[in-house]
């Protein structure tokens, strides 16, 4: 079975994820323009969430055309802002342990190519979160596309996947206070093993 979900919604919108380090190579080679292999790179995966694979959300839905798009979002593009710059864009390449430099470039590649050079500046950020869900709902299939907050809970996910709506609520994760802190002094296993914490 391949991809029911095809996440659409930038980092800092409720999504969390795994970033394999055996993926860097193939998620620069799309930032680069190269042949991709959809199918080989997300073998095994129920749904995509999150940098990188929400800016290669048309080609990944392409691949798998029968998924649901969910564009994830914020209740205004300011609170996103305030999360991402306080977390995922806050983290400096040089200040990365030297095993992430790969990981980092692919980032920089990536972020240049299809979100903005200038993710650490707040009016290009803004503006560059703007376009992408405006081109998202602009271009989604309307009957396969769940724009959703977090605060919306399981009801709309579940909706578009034909499934029951768990008796759970619906979990508060990877916080701005869970975010792990990686500098120099990080090995790449202390950094990751602060990621899976957060899950």
């Amino acid at each position: 079975m391949g991809l029911q979900v095809v996440g659409a919604g930038v980092g800092r919108t409720g999504t969390l994820s795994l970033k394999h380090p055996e993926d860097v190579a193939q998620w620069r080679q799309a930032a680069e323009g190269g042949k991709v292999d959809w199918a080989a790179l997300l073998d095994g995966y129920g749904a995509t969430a999150d940098f990188p694979a929400c800016l290669f959300w048309p080609e990944i839905l392409e691949a798998n055309p029968d998924a649901v798009v969910v564009l994830s979002t914020r209740r205004d593009a300011q609170t996103w802002w305030d999360s991402a710059s306080h977390t995922i864009f806050a983290i400096a390449g040089s200040e990365l342990p030297p095993e992430m430099a790969d990981w980092f470039d692919m980032w920089r590649a990536v972020a240049s190519a299809r979100f903005t050079p200038d993710w650490t500046d707040k009016d290009a950020a803004l503006a560059a979160y703007d376009r992408h869900n405006a081109e998202v709902r602009a271009s989604a299939p309307r009957d396969r596309l769940v724009d959703w907050q977090p605060g919306d809970g399981w009801k709309p996910l579940c909706d578009a996947l034909d499934l029951a709506v768990p008796d759970e609520e619906f979990p508060h994760l990877n916080t701005r206070e869970d975010f792990p802190t990686v500098d120099t002094d990080s090995s790449l296993s202390e950094t990751v093993e602060q990621f899976k914490s957060t899950l």
